[in-house]
């Protein structure tokens, strides 16, 4: 049990490697560099699959199993441990986060290469890790909002890696000032959560609301209000409606932390709270509404815009943002096991889908714009056959990953016990949405005729270093659904089976609230998976018949519904929305009321006013001191009389 008791290896070695990469990398060769910020990875790595085999052999009565290493803080009854701890969920996202991790850290390699500030990108990649793994494995709030805030900052750190170019320094503050609008209500929820806990570590918490009576739908209480103000924090980090409009930004990052970052870990860090909370969730119904909702919602909105997207970044920017509504949609339903499966598998083929991407660009030599791509079947194999791998899990074709997720979190949106025909319609159209989008840029990067001058652009395959993460991830994003398989045979969904001691609480409390729901058939399961394949196909055979058969009707399309296709383009205006009436005022107000009035004129008027005053004192009083006797005898006299006079009239 070496691992088991000590949990904070898996977090320190990351750090370690963040640590000495930073303070000795600039004075290392690369190869130096590779072995030290690579290898850590790969070692927290290998310490999960220890942790793992050691967690296997525990009973379950030692389930979640809580290492409480010292006091960290204490302020009258406000005390926090410094604890972790592990569980089923927390096997899982360890596993995600650590694996992953340490494939796009080895991909890195290759496309870093020829990079400035090589060092510096794995120092602040490692560092990335080491926070991800403190938000999972804390064993409460605070713990939890450390990693949270962490994530945070690495995500600044790494957007803005090209810091001297504009745009980039733009949008790393984008996403650092985006996120703490959400985080200040996260902030909010950890101290109500200890007003009424008295505690903020999982256990007790849990364990005091379980003996809570479940608020009304339209009776919001204290556990509703908690929730929602948590919920701020996970829409935020999560990229969900309104706060999303960092991640698409964040796409000027490299494209290795468009991997890891922004398409499998951080910004699911979102949906993994809402998941850790699900005891408290689960007994505030409006807040789950609100996570549903959003979530749907979501999905949908964001995949209209991927359609009308021709950066290749900024297409599975806005896929990523629309796959976690999905997962926040499962979460809202009470479809918990089947959010954190996507999670899972969506880390899978997303992140394989952007170092696919990455792949293109490093193909290319630097373009982004699918328009001047085209023909790249044949030039680069490896990188099209894995990156279609992906682009079939995620548009849910039977078999691959997403297939069974996608397929288990529609299900349940239809046929649960928190069922709704409009969220389960959003979703459904979101996932025609997603294969109309995703086949259109597998279309238009790699089938037809070369849009681009090839005399000039040496199209060339990645390096094995490269290609290696891809093939891994390609198999992982064909069979990593497979845990679900034997449902189909009347089985047991394996993963569902594995999650069930973590949410198995907020099931039991779901079906006493509807009693009257009984679990489908298994003839209602293969309709909706049909149906889903169904809508898939059409996504699939618009892409198809539009940037294949008739390449020159989209250009048609665009002009005939101009309108519309603006719209999308432009991504509704949001950002044009939100800078007219937020960022404007905002920036009026700062520069006109608080610089102009209040630091110039007050503050530093009376700062200036109390000099000048003392300047003129001065000034008039060094006349007194003029060095001439005579001079001083009259002020004695003047200040005699003075005095006199003043008696005199107090006297009277």
């Amino acid at each position: 049990m070496f691992i088991l008791d000590h949990l904070w290896i898996i977090m320190a070695l990351p750090l370690a490697g963040s640590m000495l990469t930073l303070l000795a990398g600039r004075h290392w060769p690369k190869k130096l560099v590779n072995w030290s910020s690579v290898g850590f990875p790969v070692l927290a790595f290998l310490s999960y699959c220890e942790l793992a085999r050691e967690f296997a052999a525990l009973a379950p009565s030692q389930i979640p199993w809580i290492k409480d290493y010292f006091t960290w803080m204490t302020a009258g009854p406000f005390r926090v441990d410094f604890a972790l701890q592990v569980d089923q969920l927390t096997i899982v996202m360890l596993g995600v986060v650590t694996f992953v991790g340490m494939l796009i850290h080895i991909y890195s390699i290759g496309y870093m290469a020829h990079e400035d500030g090589y060092y510096r990108f794995f120092a602040e990649m490692n560092l990335f890790m080491f926070f991800m793994l403190t938000l999972v494995m804390g064993a409460n709030l605070v713990v939890m909002f450390v990693g949270w805030e962490g994530v945070g900052l690495c995500s600044y750190l790494l957007i803005s890696f090209y810091f001297t170019k504009k745009s980039a320094a733009d949008a790393g503050k984008k996403a650092f000032i985006t996120t703490r609008i959400g985080d200040f209500g996260f902030t909010i929820g950890i101290l109500m959560a200890f007003w009424l806990f008295r505690a903020v570590d999982y256990h007790t918490m849990f364990a005091t609301a379980a003996n809570m009576q479940p608020e009304g739908l339209h009776q919001w209480g204290a556990l509703t209000a908690i929730c929602l103000l948590l919920l701020a924090g996970a829409v935020g980090k999560s990229a969900q409606l309104p706060l999303y409009v960092w991640l698409p930004d964040a796409m000027e990052g490299p494209t290795p932390v468009s991997a890891l970052i922004h398409a499998a870990t951080m910004v699911t860090a979102g949906v993994y709270m809402v998941a850790r909370m699900n005891p408290l969730f689960s007994r505030a119904p409006a807040a789950m509404l609100a996570v549903a909702i959003i979530g749907a919602v979501t999905a949908f909105y964001a995949a209209t815009i991927g359609l009308a997207q021709n950066d290749i970044k900024k297409v599975l920017a806005y896929s990523t943002i629309s796959q976690l509504g999905y997962m926040f949609l499962a979460c809202g339903v009470g479809a918990y096991a089947a959010g954190i499966f996507h999670l899972m598998t969506h880390a899978f083929f997303k992140a394989l889908l952007f170092l696919a991407a990455g792949s293109v660009i490093h193909a290319m030599g630097g373009e982004q714009d699918m328009w001047r791509m085209g023909g790249l079947r044949k030039k680069i194999p490896w990188t099209y056959a894995t990156m279609l791998a992906a682009t079939l899990a995620i548009s849910g074709a039977p078999l691959f990953a997403g297939f069974f997720s996608k397929d288990e979190i529609l299900f349940d949106a239809y046929s649960g016990p928190n069922a709704n025909f409009l969220l389960y319609a959003l979703g459904l159209a979101g996932a025609l949405i997603t294969a109309t989008y995703m086949f259109r840029l597998i279309f238009l990067t790699f089938h037809g005729k070369p849009r681009f001058d090839e005399h000039h652009v040496h199209v060339h395959e990645s390096p094995k270093v490269m290609l290696v993460p891809l093939v891994i991830l390609g198999i992982l994003s064909i069979v990593g659904g497979w845990f679900a398989l034997p449902v189909y045979w009347g089985g047991k969904d394996y993963f569902k089976g594995f999650l069930d001691p973590v949410f198995n609480s907020s099931q039991q409390l779901m079906l006493q609230a509807h009693p009257g729901w009984t679990e489908p058939a298994q003839s209602l399961e293969f309709q909706m998976a049909a149906i889903a394949v169904v809508v898939a196909l059409i996504g699939f055979f618009i892409a198809f018949y539009l940037y294949v058969m008739k390449p020159d009707a989209p250009k048609k399309i665009a002009q005939s519904f101009r309108p519309i296709y603006q719209l999308l383009s432009h991504k509704y205006y949001v950002d044009e929305i939100y800078g007219a009436l937020i960022i404007g005022p905002i920036v009026w107000l700062s520069r006109n009321v608080l610089w102009k009035i209040i630091d110039v004129r007050i503050i530093d008027g009376t700062v200036n006013g109390t000099a000048f005053l003392s300047r003129e004192t001065g000034s008039g009083l060094r006349h007194f001191q003029s060095g001439n006797a005579r001079s001083y005898a009259t002020w004695v006299v003047v200040g005699a009389v003075a005095v006199t006079v003043f008696f005199v009239w107090m006297v009277k």
